[in-house]
């Protein structure tokens, strides 16, 4: 990934920031098109509180049971606000039980005694445990607005000066400066000017993240991850749960190398989560409750999250080797470097964006959903059976997922119409279908083994095809810009064309390969 800042250009999204502690103000009058700057609040203060117990049972069962507090400043017409949120494992995102905390010297009520609609909800888990505050993020905040000469808005900058810290046994303070730029009138050379008077204060563009930064350093702070449960051995479950276990500590694995910045990477992630979300779709008629639905949900925002940094990836080395086996005499003007420019601006966007991922709260909670699953897992009745009498039926219920929708794209293709939707779709139950058969393979013996060689096969067929299909796009993209900029895009039309010579092709060889893939006696240890 390039760590490389994306172009600044006017936009609905704010531009963020972050520095040492107490960095100073920038100064923004001298700044070409700024008139002045307008105060709105100088000192508000907003702070999060953590509750759990000593021991931090809530944050191991996945619950977040925080107080929320603004504390307006002088300036402002806003009242003081302060209240509990309760947010339970699982829960989908932005689902949460808020409820108001009384202010400090009503009689007869503690502000800092849990509600009892709250306690209710957690106290299985804590126990006999008492809930204390266990970590804090406290936010000092200023909010100017950038004026023009006419008293117009430009843009609203917003100031954070943050600290971190745990509470408790350890204690672990961290302390910086976040600040945002949020445009409203602002052009490009204008969030230029703001940018660089950003950085001469010594800030960075980087995520705003207190809250994940805390979670980070509970966990740090918490015992280690509970056992994992195997299940009877043999049984239908023991074989779901070792392949998810895999699995989530493959995503872990490459996570970690994704930080480091390691060759594919992001690609890695992309197929554990994959193989993660694919075998619970398959087998979850072995697992109970809402939980095996949820960890669905947020492993495709995961893989959506990371794919269009891996899109660009792949989009990049394609057209790179395409461009170097060219004959010399298709390659007119400086291609290469239009490219090189094109993808280093696209994986500028998608690296930060891939990092905010791995960085926010969302994925640290699809962890900690992965390790509740992992140690308490949903097993039904139906996952204590043999799993040789159980596995193979059930991937074949994802067979006939994948034949129908093959179907309906070759279907498409014999009545001459463009298919890339039909056959994106009939890829992708493809992919599901061999992560379900990987799971398989112990129970399904070598009948499995070839079954998944031949669906390896018709998936090289339809990946290709889709990565030309995404090609193309890329390079009409291309093509259009060098004729906007006065330069020459007759390599890309060379190119585009030949990729829509190669979908033809590969539409043709698909009937064949799907047949090949499909013979009934390679089905047959699915029982149906």
């Amino acid at each position: 990934m390039s760590t490389t800042d994306p172009p600044l250009a006017p936009s609905a999204l704010a531009l963020t920031y972050r520095g040492p502690a107490h960095t100073g103000a920038p100064r923004l009058t001298g700044v070409d098109g700024v008139h002045d700057v307008h105060p709105v609040t100088s000192a508000e203060v907003r702070e999060y509180e953590r509750f759990d117990t000593a021991d931090l049972r809530l944050f191991a069962a996945g619950i977040e049971l925080a107080v929320e507090r603004v504390v307006p400043d002088r300036a402002s017409v806003v009242e003081p606000s302060s209240g509990w949120v309760l947010v339970l494992p699982d829960a989908p995102a932005g689902e949460e039980l808020r409820v108001p905390q009384p202010a400090a010297g009503v009689e007869g009520v503690d502000p800092a005694t849990v509600p009892p609609e709250i306690d209710a909800l957690v106290r299985r888990v804590r126990g006999d445990a008492g809930l204390v505050p266990v970590g804090r993020v406290h936010v000092t905040r200023a909010v100017d607005t950038v004026r023009d000469a006419t008293g117009g808005a430009l843009a609203t900058l917003v100031r954070d000066q943050v600290r971190t810290e745990t509470l408790g046994g350890s204690v672990t303070v961290e302390s910086w400066t976040e600040a945002v730029v949020d445009p409203a009138g602002a052009g490009t050379a204008l969030l230029q000017g703001l940018d660089e008077a950003l950085r001469a204060t010594g800030l960075a563009r980087g995520a705003r993240d207190g809250r994940a930064r805390l979670t980070a350093l509970l966990a740090a702070a918490a015992p280690a991850d509970p056992p994992r449960r195997r299940g009877r051995t043999g049984s239908a479950g023991a074989l779901l749960l070792g392949y998810l276990g895999d699995q989530a500590d493959a995503l872990a694995a490459r996570e970690q190398d994704l930080r480091a910045d390691r060759p594919d990477a992001v690609h890695q992630m992309r197929i554990a989560a994959r193989r993660l979300r694919s075998a619970l779709r398959t087998y979850g008629a072995l697992l109970e409750g809402p939980r095996p639905a949820h960890l669905v949900h947020e492993l495709r925002w995961l893989g959506r999250a990371l794919a269009a940094e891996r899109d660009a990836e792949v989009q990049e080395q394609r057209l790179t080797a395409r461009l170097a086996a060219l004959e010399p005499e298709l390659r007119l003007g400086p291609v290469q470097a239009a490219v090189t420019r094109h993808f280093a601006r696209t994986r500028a966007e998608t690296g930060a964006a891939v990092l905010d991922v791995v960085d926010g709260e969302r994925y640290a909670a699809l962890h900690g959903a992965l390790r509740r699953l992992l140690a308490d897992p949903p097993l039904s009745r139906r996952a204590r059976r043999p799993a040789a009498r159980v596995v193979p039926a059930l991937v074949g219920r994802t067979a006939r997922k994948l034949d129908r929708r093959m179907e309906r794209a070759l279907a498409d293709l014999d009545a001459g119409q463009v298919a890339p939707d039909s056959l994106h779709a009939a890829r992708k139950t493809g992919k599901q279908l061999r992560y379900a058969t990987e799971v398989a393979r112990p129970a399904a013996g070598k009948d499995a083994r070839a079954f998944a060689t031949r669906l390896k096969a018709l998936s090289d067929v339809l990946g290709e095809h889709q990565d030309a299909v995404v090609s193309r796009q890329t390079l009409r993209t291309l093509g259009a810009r060098a004729g906007a900029e006065g330069a020459n895009g007759f390599t890309f039309g060379v190119l585009h064309g030949r990729d829509t010579a190669a979908m033809l092709e590969l539409e043709r060889r698909l009937p064949a390969a799907w047949e090949t893939a499909w013979k009934p006696r390679a089905r047959r240890w699915m029982r149906g």
